[in-house]
């Protein structure tokens, strides 16, 4: 659970950065929307991993 936690606060944080890149056109936070959403991408496939390997545990 901590690393879906991890993963809300990270979406959280991204609200500003999106609201500045698709509403004022600010360049430097579309760089870094694109970096969260790489780390999103990360975090989301170790959380992946973790179920797997847990639901091959029970079985």
């Amino acid at each position: 659970m901590k690393k879906f936690e991890e993963l809300k606060t990270l979406i959280a944080s991204l609200e500003d950065d999106m609201d500045k890149f698709y509403n004022k056109q600010n360049g430097a936070a579309g760089t870094r929307v694109r970096k969260a959403m790489q780390d999103l991408k990360s975090l989301a496939q170790e959380i992946r991993t973790e179920v797997q390997e847990a639901k091959n545990k029970e079985s």
